[in-house]
């Protein structure tokens, strides 16, 4: 259930002035110690306007790759044309001093167009095979004639 600030002021009052514990009141009231102590804590900090509905916050990734260097892995990507995403990344690796991954300089790559895609070599399987066996342990004893004439 959400409280307006107004209640969450009322709330506070009535936590402050009762005659019973924290914990008491709170169990009467029915409402959870840890969220009435943040609502506590941000009225102490900011006042009344503190128990007002917060926007949430963005989400921060601690290990986001930082757009000057996606910027720096394009730029070099467009230098070097011939390189490919792994030899790209160990090149930034040595030259710029910061590690990036193989995998992230790719994804960078492909999010740019900046990508080939690899050549494929389709092959299909006969019906059977071009050398059948006809006895059993024939192509070990194959192999190890070859073996041997080797």
């Amino acid at each position: 259930m959400r409280y307006s600030p107004s209640e969450k002021l009322e709330i506070v009052r009535i936590v402050e002035g009762s005659e019973l514990s924290v914990r008491r009141t709170l169990q009467e009231l029915r409402i959870h110690r840890s969220t009435f102590y943040s609502w506590y804590r941000r009225y102490l900090e900011v006042g009344a306007e503190g128990l007002g509905h917060k926007k949430p916050k963005a989400r921060t990734f601690w290990n986001k790759i930082p757009e000057e260097v996606k910027e720096q892995v394009v730029q070099e990507a467009l230098e070097q044309t011939n390189l490919s995403p792994r030899e790209l990344a160990c090149r930034i690796t040595d030259t710029q001093g910061y590690f990036i991954s193989e995998s992230s300089v790719y994804r960078i790559l492909k999010s740019h167009d900046l990508t080939t895609s690899p050549a494929y070599i389709l092959m299909q399987a006969g019906d059977s095979f071009k050398d059948p066996t006809r006895r059993v342990h024939e192509l070990v004893i194959m192999a190890l004639v070859t073996f041997q004439e080797s």
